[in-house]
């Protein structure tokens, strides 16, 4: 199985594949870019291919990439107005976004950047509130390559510690990564409650 995975990840559309996913998951959250990026760094830290600076410049560039769509998206079409987004949860996930990009624009880009709706809502509501290009998206590009490095590297640290091959390494490290997902998730919904 181990050389099965390594012969599939030596391959050039493995990282192809990636940024595909990572791309995809920036529009639907149900998409596991998260676990990709996890998988891959742990292929990559047990098979050395592909390389791990690889995963994570090209996780990172797909992230970006989805992320200045969304803020696009955000900037010539206003959202606020969609009947999908019509939901008071989903009203107010938005009026959060905004207001945090107001006072706080780095600290809610990078810790969207972990969240999948959370991402989805500051990078559209970054381009329907205009906030220059310039200013916002330098941010963006941080915190999407930092957030596929800390995905790719935890992927790595999880290789180095289990024993038994890729395969076991792969299916604890996305283990993990849904674990961090569900925890942050459930740690954001308690503070919401409690406001």
């Amino acid at each position: 199985m181990d050389e099965l995975i390594a012969g599939l990840a030596a391959h050039p559309w493995a990282l192809a594949a990636l940024a595909a996913v990572v791309f995809a998951d920036a529009f639907l959250v149900v998409v596991p870019g998260e676990v990709a990026v996890t998988a891959l760094g742990t292929v990559a830290a047990t098979q050395g291919l592909p390389p791990l600076w690889s995963v994570i410049l090209v996780g990172g560039l797909a992230a970006f990439t989805g992320d200045v769509c969304c803020y696009l998206v955000g900037r010539l079409l206003h959202p606020r107005t969609w009947r999908i987004l019509q939901r008071p949860g989903l009203q107010r996930g938005l009026d959060w976004a905004a207001g945090r990009l107001r006072t706080h624009m780095a600290t809610a880009v990078f810790t969207a950047r972990f969240i999948p709706f959370g991402r989805l809502a500051v990078n559209l509501s970054a381009g329907a509130a205009s906030v220059p290009a310039l200013r916002y998206l330098p941010i963006a590009g941080a915190a999407a390559l930092a957030w596929a490095a800390f995905q790719a590297l935890a992927g790595a640290a999880v290789a180095s510690l289990v024993p038994g091959g890729t395969l076991p390494a792969v299916i604890i490290s996305i283990a993990v990564a849904l674990l961090v997902g569900w925890t942050i998730d459930l740690v954001l919904a308690r503070i919401r409650r409690a406001k």
